[in-house]
């Protein structure tokens, strides 16, 4: 594959578009063999690749959010137990139990931000791809080479494009001196009414009928269901409301709305946390599921049109995901699913030849949803000289959580001494 100069420089964002570059290039050559060569259909089905790609890590995340749940509990409880103390001491303390119950049942903090921490770069990169499809694609680049050097022969042809982006609002730059590659991003970047323009430009006018048929051939492999994919909705629906174009008025406002509708249909299939006075984070995961589906919209209304297929092609596949993996998970029973991790964690402790820590009753109670059941005093001693001992064992002798525990231990003996 040819590699434009117009492609992605920015560290790590660059590798990864150049990967996915790989991928995009080998989708349309495959269509370009069976004669649909079309940049639309290629990046849906390069979204449909990648997600499923990403579903072993969708179903991990969705484990550890359940996991999390049946642990809340117990977090909640600590919160309460430093609740108003804002020393850092106290802070310090809060930190290291909650990090201590976390690694007793094996449960990473990192574990649901995984998921997004590796499509974050994709995404990225996915962009950068998609603004410089040429760059990454060599059979669109190859559209667009013959005629570039064509323009390049002209005299005076870096003035005279210049000239033509800055009064078409084209947001390009070429120097002193226009390169063929430059000019092959800027030709790929031009509208329907654009290359009228262009054609008509009066040093180029013996370039006409190639810059025709070029433009024709642009159409083709952007055209998607009827929509050219290098506009963006907004410029649709300006363009279409001056010339009468009702239904590509729809096609361009159904975009931005589809992305939002997606969007928030993918949110609400997703596990949602109650919010309470203990877990406020419930309420804020909630304002942004209705946030970011709006922030959507507005991205697909003023980005090209492959960004909003892209969008809306992502979440539909996610909406398919996340119902199924709310299938698997629901059959998935807790208690079972606890004592799994329970056993990985207890081979990681065995290896740094740390002793097994068990499971309370307190994280069986939870597994179970009894929430207000008063737990007997039996049960209640045995989950703290069980969270005790796990503490003891992960403590450092010189640290504070150690000297906490020796103040646990003093407190709890003479409280037996005195019953």
């Amino acid at each position: 594959m040819e590699i434009l100069l117009s492609v992605s420089t920015t560290p790590v964002i660059c590798w990864i578009a150049q990967l996915l570059g790989w991928i995009m290039n080998g989708i349309y050559w495959v269509l370009d063999a069976i004669s649909i060569p079309n940049v639309g259909l290629a990046i849906i089905l390069y979204t449909v690749i990648t997600y499923l790609l990403l579903t072993p890590i969708q179903i991990k995340q969705q484990k550890m959010s359940k996991m999390m749940t049946i642990i809340q509990p117990e977090i909640q409880k600590i919160q309460k137990k430093y609740q108003g103390k804002r020393d850092q001491a106290s802070q310090m303390k809060m930190q290291e139990e909650t990090m201590a119950l976390q690694q007793k049942y094996g449960i990473s903090p990192m574990g649901s931000c995984l998921p997004l921490l590796i499509q974050l770069p994709i995404l990225f990169g996915l962009y950068q791809v998609i603004y410089h499809i040429p760059g990454y694609i060599s059979k669109v680049a190859n559209i667009f080479s013959g005629l570039a050097g064509q323009i390049l022969d002209v005299n005076g042809a870096t003035s005279i494009l210049t000239t033509f982006a800055e009064s078409n609002s084209i947001r390009v730059s070429f120097g002193e001196a226009a390169t063929q590659t430059q000019v092959i991003d800027f030709l790929y970047m031009l509208k329907p009414d654009q290359w009228d323009r262009l054609a008509d430009v009066q040093q180029f006018q013996s370039l006409h009928s190639t810059i025709t048929d070029v433009a024709g051939q642009s159409e083709r492999i952007n055209s998607f269901l009827g929509i050219n994919i290098s506009q963006s909705p907004w410029d649709v629906i300006q363009s279409s409301i001056s010339t009468g174009a009702w239904l590509l008025l729809i096609a361009a406002i159904l975009v931005p709305v589809l992305a939002w509708f997606t969007q928030w249909l993918n949110y609400k299939l997703m596990p949602q946390q109650a919010t309470t006075a203990d877990n406020p984070a419930g309420g804020s995961m909630k304002m942004m599921n209705m946030i970011m589906p709006i922030f959507s919209a507005f991205i697909c209304v003023t980005l090209s049109m492959g960004i909003g297929i892209y969008w809306i092609a992502g979440a539909v596949i996610r909406c398919i995901q996340q119902v199924v993996i709310n299938r698997r998970i629901a059959k998935m029973d807790a208690q079972e699913l606890l004592q799994k991790n329970q056993e990985k964690q207890a081979k990681k402790r065995a290896k740094k030849g740390l002793p097994q820590s068990k499971i309370t009753n307190q994280a069986k109670i939870n597994v179970r949803n009894i929430k207000n059941t008063p737990k007997s005093t039996a049960d209640q001693k045995e989950n703290e000289e069980d969270s005790l001992g796990f503490y003891n064992d992960n403590a450092r002798p010189d640290s504070i959580t150690a000297k906490a525990n020796m103040v646990r231990q003093f407190d709890l003996q003479n409280s037996k001494k005195k019953k």
